[in-house]
């Protein structure tokens, strides 16, 4: 483990096999202050309650059906099989909102916050109305479900999306940075929480035998005087921060799919995601215009 790498189990706190960034996570990274994530594994029937605190939050079910209540009300959140399954109820819960979430069948959930101080109102979006945006192409080509975005989500800080990569492609890419407030620019903290699987197009006897190790790839390099040099395996429950820098590719390798929860918060005035791409690797977006896009998506249910 570096400093913004943090491999599945490395920074536990009560049922989540990750907490980091949240209001209460005892795994403490120095200087990191604008994303929170959480991540845990649940039996049927099991609960967990978040104490009401000045950070919003959205509860995602990675795998499974989950209830959720907020202020006395109860949510039922359909969930998928997988996250290669295509989408899941998600729901916002605002600022200073107790949450009490039990399973409903067993499964695996990701809770995004940030620090905020603006009132929204709780949100349940329901699976079949999140956006899902085909973006790239060729072997940049990518599936983004937009449920966290500020076009489909009213929040004060946090912009939340999840990622799919089919095998071989790549995502995040040209490498690009959200590292400072400047035109065209905003800084943007980025949390990448990973999830890996054997293709669907692979042998079925590869699939079923349990003895493929599914992984992808991520890296993370230095856009100014601050250091920061990530090239790292990544796989299911691993987690990537990156605080400034350029970042890209993530890359699915040969043989197996790949899947990131992105949560991204900044200090600055504007809730956007607005990117500069590293200028050696800008022009590769120009040659999306003459490719199709990846026949393998989008990933549904």
């Amino acid at each position: 483990m570096t400093e913004w790498i943090y491999r599945a189990g490395q920074a536990p706190q009560g049922p989540w096999f990750c907490s980091l960034g949240a209001h209460d996570s005892t795994t403490v990274v120095d200087g990191w202050k604008h994303t929170g994530l959480r991540a845990g594994d649940f039996a049927d029937g099991d609960s967990v309650t978040l104490d009401a605190a000045p950070e919003e939050r959205i509860v995602i079910p990675l795998s499974g059906d989950y209830d959720v209540t907020v202020d006395g009300t109860t949510y039922s959140l359909a969930g998928r099989e997988s996250v290669f399954h295509g989408t899941a109820d998600v729901l916002y819960t605002g600022i200073e909102a107790a949450a009490t979430i039990t399973a409903r069948g067993g499964g695996r959930l990701a809770i995004a916050s940030a620090p905020a101080k603006a009132e929204f109102p709780v949100r349940h979006l329901r699976k079949e109305d999140i956006p899902v945006e085909l973006r790239g192409a060729g072997q940049s080509s990518r599936q983004v479900q937009n449920f966290g975005t500020p076009a489909t989500l009213e929040a004060d800080r946090f912009i939340v999306c999840e990622v799919i990569t089919p095998s071989s492609n790549w995502s995040s890419y040209p490498p690009h940075k959200h590292d400072e407030e400047k035109e065209g620019e905003t800084q943007l903290e980025e949390i990448y929480y990973f999830e890996t699987r054997v293709s669907a197009d692979a042998p079925e006897a590869v699939r079923t035998s349990g003895t493929a190790d599914s992984h992808g790839y991520q890296r993370v390099y230095a856009s100014d005087e601050r250091p920061i040099d990530v090239a790292t395996e990544v796989r299911s429950g691993d987690v990537v921060l990156v605080p400034y820098g350029w970042h890209g590719p993530a890359m699915a390798s040969p043989g197996y799919d790949l899947y990131y929860l992105n949560v991204m918060a900044g200090p600055g005035p504007v809730r956007e995601w607005l990117i500069s791409d590293d200028p050696h690797h800008g022009w590769v977006r120009q040659t999306w215009e003459s490719l199709d896009i990846d026949p393998r998506l989008p990933f549904t249910a």
